[in-house]
């Protein structure tokens, strides 16, 4: 089976988002508009995750889950509220792909003889330089 990424258009409808006065640039009008963006999205009522997929990114965002089961994601680089929502969103489908991205099984090498000997005798030529850079002590 071959990984299908996300499309986060198919989420911005479970996604609710929330502004704020935001501490990035922007000089005075800081103070006065809602630049700071955050995303919500209810990992455990979303309609487009399977049982297994939910129970997977709650595992792995244990810490971005808020104590009311909301994955959290804010976004307060720009001084405009459509850059930071849009830097939000991508935020959240980088987030989701790479967490539901199937993790590769790996398979165990045995090294030959001949790559083992290869591995010890560069291991002994790095040896032998750096024992050539220490000081020689004087024994007299």
């Amino acid at each position: 089976m071959e990984f299908e990424f996300l499309n986060s258009r198919d989420f911005i409808s479970e996604c609710k988002f929330a502004t704020a006065r935001s501490s990035g640039p922007g000089g005075q009008n800081v103070n006065k508009v809602n630049s700071k963006v955050e995303l919500r999205f209810n990992i455990s009522e979303s309609k487009l995750l399977t049982e297994q997929e939910k129970a997977n990114l709650q595992s792995k965002f244990l810490k971005k889950i808020s104590a009311d089961g909301f994955l959290i994601i804010t976004s307060q680089v720009f001084s405009s509220q459509l850059k930071n929502k849009e830097t939000a969103i991508l935020k959240f489908n980088k987030l989701l792909n790479n967490a539901l991205k199937p993790e590769k099984i790996r398979k165990k090498v045995k090294l030959s003889k001949a790559d083992k000997e290869n591995r010890l005798k560069n291991k002994k030529v790095v040896s032998d330089k750096k024992s050539l850079r220490k000081k020689i002590t004087d024994i007299f």
